[in-house]
This record gives structure tokens, C-alpha cells and sequence, in this order.
């Protein structure tokens, strides 16, 4: 018993060496390997469930969370070589501002060059959406001589839609703007689109298409999402009468909420 006992210690502590000296490229190896075994499964068993609708939508929330786990996982051990920053490209969008900073800023070398600069980018994301929070007030910008401030601060409501015409889940929030600004619209309440990571031609054709008849910057590019931290889009944010940033992040049902609560009405 002493013996196998002894055997079975010396075997994992065999293994708990492999484990601590494995190069950074066989961590990354086995992580790929992971991820793309865990992606084939997936396709597998949803074509397998595609004329289940319930079972499907079930099975997609457990291997969303088993994906998250593995990934918030393998990200907490690798906090100093890119299989962290690969796990932390997967997962930084399941983690609230507070929570990501502080796992940012465990982030040590040797992560270097693109690894580096993608922690950084989101270093400099979450300071951006701390400057510009709920509560904050509006920061200016400038596009091809048009500023924010032209319509923000003058006294209105104004609710902001940051869109591009590729994108499809802001083409689909346009239905429940335009019922926003049809039903809101006047002395106290009005609307901006900002087109940001689009082609001008194309922005120009998508807001004919979507009949929007308010206000717009066009072109802008990544100017105003750099400044407000904005990581995807749609995002809508509402600012108040003297440019005071209301709410973030608004969709659907919520954003007639939000501007039906601010009006009083």
C-alpha cells in the first residue's frame, strides 16, 4: 500500500512539473485545441436539435457557460503569456468595468507586442467609460467640422445612436427608434445617429433606407467610441437638457423607458 501510495505522489508530482513547464506555446496549443473541439461539438449537437427550439436554446446556454468557464479559467492561470490574453479576448465582455480592471491590471510580462497592446486597448476602454458614466458629463468631439456639442447640452433631451449600416442589430433597433422620435420629438426631446467604422457611401445609402428623418454625424469613424469606451455597437445612450450622460446602453423595450421617464410622461 506504502509503495503504490508513494508511486501515485511521485506520478503527480511528474505531472504537476509537466504542468509548470510546459512553453507558453503548448499551453496555447492545448487552449486552441480546446476551443476548437468544444466549437465542433457544438455545431454537431445543435444541427442534431435544429427541430428542437427549446432543447436548442437550453443546450446553447449550458455550453455558453461551460465556454466561459473554461475560458475565465485558463485566464486566471495564464495571466502572464498570451493563452490569458487569448482567454481574455473570448471573455472580457462577461466581466462588468470593476471586475475588469482589476484582472487587467494583474496582467505581467512577459506579455509583449499585440498581446500587449490589446490589454492596454481595454485598459484605456474602461477608463474611457469611467470618464464618460452615467452621471458624467457629455465629452466633446469633432467630425469634418460638425461637433457633438452643436446638439448636445442646448437645453433637450437627446437620445444618441451609435450604429453602422453593416450592423445588423442596429438595423434592426431602428424600427424602435423611429417610434421613439415620432412619438417624442419637439421642444424638449430630439435624436442624433453617430455612423462610426463605416464606409461614408454606405452609411448614406443604409440612413435612406431606414427613412431617418433626425439629426446625424456621419463618418465619424472610431473618434467617439474611443472616447466613450464603446467596444460594440449599437449603443444608445441618452443624455439630459445640460449634456449630463442619463443612460448607457440602451435596447429595445428600454430605450422608450428611458426617454418616456426623463419627459415625465
Amino acid at each position: 500500500m506504502k509503495t503504490r501510495t508513494f508511486i501515485l505522489f511521485v506520478a503527480a508530482a511528474a505531472l504537476l512539473v509537466s504542468c509548470k513547464t510546459k512553453s507558453v506555446e503548448e499551453k496555447l496549443a492545448e487552449y486552441n485545441q480546446w476551443n476548437e473541439t468544444f466549437m465542433e461539438n457544438y455545431r454537431t449537437r445543435m444541427t442534431a436539435l435544429q427541430d428542437d427550439e427549446e432543447a436548442a436554446e437550453a443546450f446553447t446556454d449550458s455550453a455558453y457557460t461551460a465556454f466561459v468557464d473554461y475560458n475565465k479559467a485558463a485566464l486566471e492561470k495564464n495571466l502572464d503569456n498570451a493563452v490569458g490574453v487569448e482567454a481574455l479576448k473570448q471573455v472580457y465582455s462577461d466581466y462588468d468595468d470593476a471586475e475588469l480592471e482589476a484582472l487587467l491590471n494583474k496582467f505581467t510580462a512577459p506579455v509583449t507586442g499585440k498581446d500587449s497592446a490589446f490589454v492596454a486597448t481595454l485598459k484605456e476602454s474602461v477608463s474611457a467609460r469611467k470618464g464618460t458614466a452615467e452621471g458624467q458629463m457629455f465629452t466633446d468631439f469633432e467630425v469634418n467640422g460638425v461637433k457633438f456639442s452643436d446638439f448636445i447640452g442646448k437645453g433637450k433631451y437627446v437620445l444618441v445612436d451609435f450604429w453602422a449600416s453593416w450592423c445588423g442589430p442596429c438595423r434592426r433597433e431602428m424600427p424602435n427608434l423611429r417610434a421613439v422620435y415620432e412619438e417624442f420629438a419637439g421642444d424638449q426631446f430630439d435624436m442624433l445617429s453617430v455612423a462610426v467604422w463605416d464606409k461614408l457611401e454606405d452609411t448614406i445609402k443604409a440612413a435612406e433606407e431606414e427613412n431617418i428623418q433626425w439629426n446625424q454625424i456621419m463618418d465619424a469613424q472610431q473618434i467617439p467610441t474611443d472616447i466613450y469606451g464603446i467596444e460594440g455597437i449599437p449603443h444608445i445612450i441618452l443624455f439630459g437638457p445640460d449634456g449630463t450622460i442619463l443612460k448607457r446602453n440602451l435596447r429595445g423595450e428600454n430605450i422608450r423607458k428611458a426617454v418616456a421617464e426623463a419627459l415625465g410622461k
